[in-house]
């Protein structure tokens, strides 16, 4: 649902596009001495001693409540957590569901979204975003012991369990897979691990957090992409300021090592480079 695989070239674009519009998010609309908008994002943050953070909180690992109603946590909470404490603010989260949280962005309810948003050339134009904090690629997913599935092309003819409205369903029919539909990854996995579908293909993510809860003792990646999908936090177009100010925070977190320790306890791996 939220992630979709690009180039790296989707970096290039995000360069070229930087500007300094304000429109809205922790920003306002002011009007400088020469009639143009200021960016004041930062500023704004800075005055408020709060970064207003949206996020779903339905979306595990990444965003969810422990327990289902406890704590919010997950990769995406802490590692803006740590953001934040760089910047020298407080943190608030402000939940709300994946269908409104870009309409909420612009409005200015919140100051930043932190919810595994993909980069992709459209949102570009749309939205400022940070340096990536999380890769990941497509991946076939099989049991251990299968030798006959080792990349994309061999699923041709091989049945897989995809949800209908993923991006996996896509690109298992564009394989030749004979897909058998199932409502998500959870039964997915289930009909691999007992034989009755040959494959599945997902997000690698989501694989690592279900072998980080369970192990996965029978199943194995057969297949990546050579595409990969790179996340990061979403801004109001214009908020360079914040947002340039959140990737210095996640240069000093990745150099401590703390953006891999925050990776590695969700995923097992360093997801963020």
């Amino acid at each position: 649902m939220k992630r979709s695989l690009i180039t790296a070239a989707a970096l290039t674009v995000i360069a070229v596009s930087l500007s300094g519009c304000a429109a809205g998010g922790a920003g306002t609309d002011a009007i400088s001495a020469t009639g143009t908008p200021t960016d004041d994002s930062l500023a704004a943050v800075h005055e408020s001693g709060t970064l207003t953070v949206g996020t779903e909180g339905t979306y595990r690992p990444f965003t969810y409540h422990e327990g289902g109603s406890g704590k919010l946590t997950g990769y995406d909470v802490e590692v803006i957590e740590a953001v934040a404490d760089k910047l020298g603010v407080e943190v608030e989260f402000e939940e709300t569901q994946w269908d409104a949280i870009f309409q909420g962005l612009k409005a200015g309810r919140f100051d930043v979204v932190a919810n595994q948003v993909s980069i992709t050339p459209e949102r570009v134009d749309e939205y400022e975003f940070s340096t990536p904090y999380t890769f990941s690629t497509g991946v076939v997913v099989v049991k251990k012991g299968d030798s006959s599935i080792t990349s994309f092309e061999d699923l041709s003819g091989k049945s897989t369990a995809q949800s209908l409205s993923s991006n996996w369903y896509a690109l298992a029919k564009e394989s030749g897979a004979k897909i058998q539909a199932v409502e998500g990854w959870a039964q997915s996995v289930a009909l691999v691990e007992q034989g009755r579908v040959d494959a599945t293909v997902n997000d690698s993510l989501t694989f690592l957090d279900y072998k980080k809860q369970t192990g996965a003792s029978g199943l194995k990646v057969a297949a990546t992409t050579e595409e990969q999908s790179e996340n990061a936090f979403a801004f109001a177009k214009g908020d360079t300021a914040l947002a340039r100010a959140v990737d210095t925070a996640l240069a000093e977190l990745t150099t401590s090592g703390e953006l891999a320790k925050i990776s590695n306890k969700y995923f097992g791996v360093d997801v963020s480079k």
